[in-house]
């Protein structure tokens, strides 16, 4: 008898594709076959599914971006790709169809409902997003990753947490090395897709460090394509080794060896740093419509494992501070450390299987 298969529809960040690519890793080691519909933007995403997860990348789009003609084709684009995923799902009937938002998940999702294949969603975020909100009352089951979360009238929800790959749960509970007087690691990132003000806020607050401090620095940051020159000679600039990158594909190992971490609150973010336990700065996307990334690093936040600052409050000197103040207080650190761990759902990928497996019929 064929394994049952379960479609995961995901794309457009890494913030959508890495709890999706930890639900295929639980899927398959529990004898799933599992394929990965997208578009050829989260394509670039999925280098760290398992191999035997097949991928089929279908016509999509989105509204956020391009012109007046290529939002007048957004529609156009989305149908086609829903039609190509119909017809991958008729030759090949999936038992599942989970959904983790973004424009990318809407042409296997829109399938799956016509087909009437068992579906879910799963948020990230505290806020259901465009397409999840699109899709609410169209599916058997809404898994959330922040909770409480706001969800539709009529509409329930069911909190498993954000799946983490596999490679960050193998580091959960790694010890931590406290800041001291020795060589210290700090990891910076803006998200899957890089920040710009990030770039350049970053290595400007680390200027203002004390030179002892400075002089025991290494940073890994990640910056766009277009940013990495100027950040780069920005970190010379400020006399501080730094290592730039447009993405860290060894992120999980960068993590565990740092003593603090800078990013964006995006979910997947969050869900890292709580799971493998580090001190962070949180500094939610200022754009966000939702205002989401706010309400994600509320846990850390309110836990004490890390500093929120709000990007219209963000200034060199303003984060310059607030790294001084956690790199020169082991003991601080340390606490931040042990209360981001307290905040960790490491059984999150089992939780969203155990929901998926539900959904078919014996």
């Amino acid at each position: 008898m064929t394994n049952k298969l379960l479609i995961i529809a995901a794309g457009g960040t890494g913030g959508h594709m890495f709890p999706a690519q930890a639900l295929a890793e639980e899927m398959l080691n529990r004898g799933w076959r599992v394929k990965l519909s997208t578009d050829v933007r989260g394509a670039r995403y999925a280098g760290g599914f398992p191999k035997t997860v097949a991928i089929e990348v279908v016509s999509a789009g989105t509204f956020s971006r391009g012109g007046f003609v290529a939002k007048l084709l957004v529609p156009f684009r989305i149908l086609s790709g829903g039609l190509s995923a119909w017809i991958h799902m008729r030759k090949d009937p999936p038992a599942v169809v989970a959904g983790f938002g973004g424009y990318p998940a809407l042409p296997a999702m829109l399938a799956a409902i016509m087909i009437k294949v068992p579906r879910l969603v799963h948020e990230q975020n505290g806020v259901l997003g465009r397409v999840n909100q699109l899709l609410a009352r169209h599916v058997n089951k809404i898994a959330f990753g922040i909770w409480p979360s706001e969800l539709p009238g009529n509409v329930e929800g069911v909190f498993t947490g954000n799946p983490v790959r596999t490679a960050i749960l193998d580091r959960g509970c790694s010890g931590y090395i406290a800041p001291g007087d020795w060589p210290m690691s700090v990891l910076a990132m803006g998200g899957s897709q890089g920040s710009r003000i990030l770039s350049q806020i970053i290595p400007a607050a680390m200027a203002l460090l004390p030179q002892n401090m400075k002089n025991l620095l290494r940073v890994a940051q990640q910056a766009r394509k277009e940013d990495y020159e100027d950040t780069v000679a920005a970190y010379v600039a400020a006399g501080v080794v730094a290592d730039v990158q447009p993405f860290f594909d060894d992120l999980p190992s960068r993590m565990s060896e740092c003593q603090l971490v800078i990013t964006r609150s995006g979910a997947s973010s969050v869900a890292d740093v709580s799971t493998i336990g580090r001190p962070s700065i949180l500094i939610p996307l200022g754009i966000a419509i939702r205002d989401e990334q706010t309400i994600n690093a509320k846990g850390l936040a309110n836990a004490g494992a890390a500093i929120v600052i709000n990007e219209n409050e963000l200034t060199a000197e303003v984060l310059a501070g607030h790294i001084q103040t956690i790199l020169s207080d082991k003991d601080k650190a340390m606490q931040m450390a042990a209360a981001a761990l307290s905040q960790a759902k490491p059984e999150a990928a089992r939780d969203l299987a155990d929901l998926v497996s539900g959904l078919v019929k014996e």
